[in-house]
């Protein structure tokens, strides 16, 4: 019990629960059906093609959703924490709407070691039989979600469509430093993960990187970023 409250407490931290108390997530608990699991880093949770009918939300870590095309090559479509949710607009609109689910176009893999919540999205969508009290405002939070992610995914399509490595990456980098408030931030990718991202080489971004920071335009020590002068 005492690790089940933990999980809902930190569940608190996720845009789907805005609004509810600890004491509203436990009655919530028996409704959804919520089941936690936790995962190392570095595996799988679904696999592309995988059929599903949950979403998940991060409790604690890091996921990953993953494209590989036919040659091996990866591609970091987003990558969400504690409190944020996946496979929600698989689960919503795969399966002709209504939370009928889908089949992933990508795979999901835990970025660090992490602990996952699943709900069935009928769940949240469908008023239960005992007129649960919290369902409008779990809708109304939900599609808040959606509006979300649609400008995140919106900012990745600004980075990634520039032209050079340089502007997808100062586009990447002004984009945090307005996340953060600060012109000295982390970021949630190591070398690789960042070049997955922007969907550039390894070594081109390096490159970049120093003279970026030879120009005296960022500073960067492993994945803290400062931004000193303007491009």
């Amino acid at each position: 019990m005492d690790n089940f409250l933990h999980n809902f407490s930190m569940l608190r931290k996720s845009q789907l629960f805005l609004g509810f108390s600890v004491d509203d997530l436990h009655t919530l608990a028996l409704c959804l059906g919520c089941s936690f699991h936790a995962y190392c880093a570095g595996e799988t949770v679904y696999h592309a093609g995988d059929a599903v009918r949950e979403i998940g939300i991060v409790v604690e870590g890091r996921i990953r959703m993953v494209n590989d095309d036919a040659w091996g090559n990866s591609n970091i479509i987003a990558e969400v924490a504690d409190g944020e949710m996946f496979a929600e607009a698989v689960v919503c609109g795969g399966g002709g709407g209504g939370g009928n689910g889908g089949v992933l176009p990508f795979a999901v893999i835990a970025a660090t070691d992490a602990q996952v919540c699943f709900i069935d999205f009928a769940r949240i969508v469908t008023t239960c039989s005992s007129a649960c009290v919290f369902h409008t405002l779990l809708i109304r939070n939900m599609i808040g979600v959606f509006a979300r992610k649609n400008m995140m995914l919106a900012g990745k399509m600004e980075h990634i469509t520039k032209r050079t490595t340089r502007e997808k990456l100062l586009s990447y980098l002004s984009e945090q430093a307005k996340r953060h408030q600060s012109r000295s931030f982390a970021i949630p990718f190591d070398r690789q993960g960042l070049a997955d991202y922007l969907s550039v080489e390894r070594s081109a971004l390096s490159a970049e990187m120093s003279k970026l920071r030879s120009d005296g335009i960022i500073a960067y020590k492993k994945n803290h970023f400062s931004i000193i002068e303007q491009a």
